[in-house]
């Protein structure tokens, strides 16, 4: 063969070497892909009907009833003097309104979670507050009657126990600081009432604070809705993560915009529940407010952090020797960023525990041993004035947020045919053009808690939004009920 032809051939048979080699790979590739995906399939399941089978049995219905005066005559269905007063008047009679209040009981929905085999059960302080019987039904279908434990209206936060003839399916808490923003998660509940549902999401954001110095709140677009208040945020290992609060909406239905008290939050005060039937969080006995770039460059802090005291009451400070104007720098040798994290750090020290504070003072710094308080002690020292709004001193109505706020009078609770037992304040007004009337308040609503505490007079509602303020909040949380059932509605404070 001649050198040229012979040069050919070689070439050519390499040309089909690459060739076969090239084949392979892709083969190799193809391969690999293949069961990559199938890897992940298996990875997925493409259901969440067995996580949910698995926790159903935990998920409970909770049904609370109170009884209420009746009102006798037409009040607050017809106005006086209408044409069908007489017939309104007259149907009554017909049904032995014979002049005399007559009780009936008013009902609400929500939800809730056994945490043991022997029947302790998590729900929302706001959906058992004043109930006189709470009614749990299982997803059997079975019921019990419920006792309560032991409530915490600074989270929101009910523990409950039913006695059952056996152990019960439970759930376990789970570590919420390990959710991370996009985790899938599921919401279990009673949402309007309609019975046990199932609603998927995501985590779409953490440590989300609304209004209260314990807030620490994941924020889901898991389908949350009235009557889902209560009930478990499970992530994808079956453990609750956090406790279904709160959602933000227009018209009070689930617009993606839902809070869940994360679970560390909620162990804690559970544990507390379950030990001592109330909550016994650290306390410090200071006023704050956040250290701003203009503060700290002023007061020549190297950074804008810490807590800046604004006023020393008679408590464990003060007999410390904190003093007005001193920035909180460390707390039991933790850095403080803001007031925020100081308030949660000192609630979940223990009482009576004492402390190492170190302080910015002057052109140096000092440390301070400090004895720890408890917060419930000092609320409950403080003394309340309950005025009779007729004869205080007090403004009977006042213009905030957008809303017209009325203390509740003897008129009002007629106009509004509103039970004895109805404590808050009363809108009689809402600007149109105001965020409050876009979030769908609407005259006769109740305002019964701001900054989740409880509101009787205009005064108190002024003191919350505040210490909103001071403690650097953009917006207030309000606890409105219409017709009995309750929504949190946030506003701004801007």
């Amino acid at each position: 063969m001649k050198p040229r032809s012979m040069a050919m051939a070689k070439s050519i048979q390499t040309q089909h070497q690459l060739f076969a080699m090239r084949m392979l790979w892709l083969g190799l590739l193809t391969t690999v892909f293949v069961i990559a995906q199938t890897l992940i399939a298996q990875a997925r399941p493409e259901s969440l009907a067995p996580l949910a089978e698995a926790i159903s049995p935990s998920v409970v219905n909770i049904t609370t009833s109170t009884v209420v005066e009746g009102r006798t005559g037409p009040q607050g269905i017809v106005p006086d003097g209408s044409p069908f007063e007489d017939f309104f008047r007259e149907f009554q009679d017909r049904n032995g309104g014979n002049g005399e209040n007559r009780p009936r009981r008013s009902s609400a929905l929500g939800s809730g979670f056994v945490i043991s085999e022997d029947g302790y059960v998590v729900t929302n302080n706001h959906v058992i507050e004043g109930a006189d019987q709470i009614l749990i039904e299982f997803f059997n279908g079975d019921e019990l009657e419920a006792e309560v434990v032991g409530t915490d209206p600074n989270t929101d936060i009910a523990l409950l126990k039913v006695s059952a003839d056996g152990p019960l399916p439970f759930v376990p808490f789970g570590d919420s600081d390990t959710a991370r923003v996009g985790d899938w998660v599921i919401a279990m509940g009673n949402p309007l009432g309609q019975g046990f549902s199932v609603s998927a999401g995501i985590v779409s954001a953490r440590n989300r604070a609304l209004s209260g110095s314990y807030d620490d709140y994941i924020q889901t677009d898991a389908a949350i809705n009235r009557g889902n208040s209560g009930g478990p945020l499970f992530n994808m290992d079956g453990e609750v993560i956090g406790v279904n609060t709160a959602i933000l909406s227009p018209n009070g239905g689930s617009i993606g915009i839902g809070f869940s008290m994360a679970s560390n939050v909620v162990t804690r005060v559970v544990d507390q529940l379950r030990e001592f039937g109330e909550t016994r969080r650290g306390w410090l006995g200071v006023r704050i407010q956040d250290v701003t770039p203009d503060v700290a460059e002023a007061m020549g802090l190297e950074s804008a952090s810490g807590a800046l005291v604004t006023d020393v009451p008679d408590g464990p400070a003060k007999d410390a020797g904190l003093e007005a104007g001193d920035v909180i720098l460390t707390f039991d040798g933790v850095d403080v960023e803001d007031t925020r994290g100081l308030v949660r750090q000192v609630g979940n020290t223990d009482v009576g525990k004492t402390v190492r504070v170190l302080v910015h003072r002057g052109e140096g710094t000092q440390t301070f041993r400090i004895t720890l308080g408890r917060r419930e002690d000092a609320e409950r020292a403080v003394p309340v004035v309950m005025d009779n709004p007729e004869e205080s001193e007090e403004p009977i109505q006042q213009e905030v947020l957008g809303l017209t706020i009325s203390v509740i009078t003897d008129e009002l609770r007629s106009e509004l045919v509103l039970p004895e037992a109805t404590e808050g304040l009363v809108v009689v007004d809402v600007d149109e053009t105001s965020e409050a009337f876009e979030k769908g308040l609407r005259a006769g609503d109740v305002i019964t808690e701001a900054g989740q505490q409880k509101v009787m007079s205009l005064s108190e509602l002024d003191d919350r939004i505040a210490e909103a303020k001071e403690a650097g909040r953009k917006s207030l949380l309000l606890l409105v009920r219409r017709g009995g059932d309750p929504r949190f509605v946030a506003l701004g404070l801007e």
